[in-house]
Formats: structure tokens, sequence, C-alpha cells
């Protein structure tokens, strides 16, 4: 893939508003580290990544296959081994044995309902998220898993006893989970879960081809799109475009331009987890802006 261009332009009325992804590039190289500098050459070029990066973006993972949420914990977390498999997603490896291994363990871990949900043993730890037993938590976590076997049955070839699943890799656990989310989403479109599970169930249905249950989430993402924040706006616009939703959708459209006017005059975006992930949420806005192909 060529470089990206310096400007990525979307209708906002009668002026267009401007992601300056030159910009954003000179804020990930000026301050992110070597693995984030890694993962924006594969995200513009899909420059092959060091193996000894790959390794330390995969460092810490459980025997079973999962990410504990804490450094050094015993038990593995969905939501921590979803946020390991986006970093690795950026890095090209969801193909390698150790992402291999975090999808099989998700998809071993689909309850009978279509669901996910943590460990009871982290009750005491998890936030509140991914905090287990609570329903508002479980749909937020099934449609994270959902969006990752999403992914992976859609570019990547898993091991294990899942592969001969009509459709590729975990058909048969996306499409359950399909249908447990489609299940909670309300005559209006809202959900009962936290923000970020609207966009990644929109996702999740998209695929599925439930195109109608998809659209009426993506109605009320676009009506709350003018109050959110960059780095919300950055994680559904990746999220979307990952799944093969373009650019010029109008849902897109209307993410694009609330990253135009969040941009910082430094390249960057902020993220609402402080500034030290920054970096990240700026990531996910260049993912976002450049093109991308889903088979």
């Amino acid at each position: 893939m060529a470089d990206s261009p310096r400007r990525y332009r979307v209708c906002a009325g009668s002026v267009p508003a401007v992601v300056d992804l030159e910009a954003a590039i000179g804020f990930v190289v000026a301050h992110g580290d070597a693995v984030e500098r890694a993962r924006l050459s594969w995200l513009r070029n899909g420059t092959p990544v060091p193996a000894e990066l790959l390794e330390t973006a995969e460092v810490g993972q459980s025997s079973d296959g999962g990410w504990p949420a804490t450094w050094g914990g015993e038990v593995a977390s969905i939501d921590a081994t979803c946020f390991r498999l986006a970093e690795l997603d950026d890095l090209g490896a969801l193909a390698r044995p150790a992402a291999r291994r975090a999808l099989d363990w998700l998809a071993s871990r689909q309850q009978a309902d279509g669901g996910w949900d943590e460990d009871a043993s982290l009750a005491a730890s998890a936030p509140e998220w991914a905090r287990p037993g609570d329903p508002e938590a479980k749909l937020f976590v099934t449609a994270n898993a959902g969006f990752w076997l999403t992914v992976a049955g859609l570019d990547a070839r898993a091991s294990g006893p899942l592969d001969h699943r009509v459709g590729g890799a975990y058909a048969g656990v996306v499409q359950a989970a399909a249908h447990s989310i489609a299940g909670r989403i309300r005559p209006d479109g809202s959900w009962p879960s936290f923000l970020a599970a609207g966009w990644l169930s929109a996702a999740v249905l998209h695929r599925q081809d439930m195109f109608h249950e998809s659209a009426r989430i993506q109605v009320v993402l676009a009506e709350r799109m003018a109050t959110m924040s960059p780095g919300d706006v950055a994680w559904l616009a990746a999220t979307l475009r990952r799944v093969g939703i373009d650019a010029q959708d109008w849902v897109m459209v209307r993410a694009l331009r609330r990253l135009a006017e969040t941009q910082r005059s430094d390249g960057g975006w902020e993220s609402d987890d402080g500034h030290q992930f920054d970096v990240h949420t700026t990531l996910s806005a260049i993912r976002a802006c450049r093109p991308v192909t889903v088979a």
C-alpha cells in the first residue's frame, strides 16, 4: 500500500472537513514507542514487523491462550485478550500462533446463549465494562469477542478443532454471537450496555448480513456522534472500517468529520484513558482514515 496522502477530506455541509494524516503520522513517529511505530508502518505500507517486536506485543499470554488483565495475573480476561488482539491486528499478526491460540480460547469461552462473560474470579478487580455477572458488561464483552472472531474469520486461519466450520474459522460461533446481540437491541436501535458495545455490535451484525439490525444501531451512533470523545470516535470508525463499511457510508462520513474537528494542532487525538494512550487513539484514527480492503 502506498504512503497515506497528506489530507483526507470528508464532506461537512458545504465546507469539507480535513483530517491531516501526515500530521497524525508525525505525532506517532514523535511520541510512539517501538511497537507503536511498527504498528504505524504496518498500517501505512504493510511493512513486515521484526519478530522481536511481535514477541514483545505477545508477552504475558497465559497457557490457555488468553491474556490476563494485570501483569502476572493467573486468570485470562476476555476484555484484555480483545485489547491485545487489536494491537496484534495493527501489526499484521493475527495469523501468528499467539493470536490463533487467543482466538481459539475466546471461541471456547462462548456460553450456551451465544454470549460471553468474564470469569467470576475477576469480579473484585474487573472494570465496570467487564464485570462478571453484570448484564451490561456481558453485552459489551460479547460484542467485543464476537468482533474479533468475526475479523479472524475474514483474514486469519485459526488452528484447532474449529477449522472445519463452513464459512471460515468460527463461523458458527460468530453466528450464535450475532443472534445473542440482536436479541438485546431495543426497537429504537439503542442497547442496554456501554457506548462501545454499539459499534462493536453493529460490526458483528453487518458481517452476518443482519443489515437492518446493524443500521438501527448506526442511526443511534450517528445521533450521538457530535458529543462523543475523540477516542470513542476513532475506535468506532476503525471498527466499522475493519469489517468493510466504506468511508463514504453516511455514518463513516460523520465519524471522519468528527475526527477532523477534534484533531489537535500536534496531529494527535486525545485518549479518554490519559495522555499515555494518545498514540493508541491516533493509530485508531489512522486506521479509520486509510484505505482498507476486506475480503
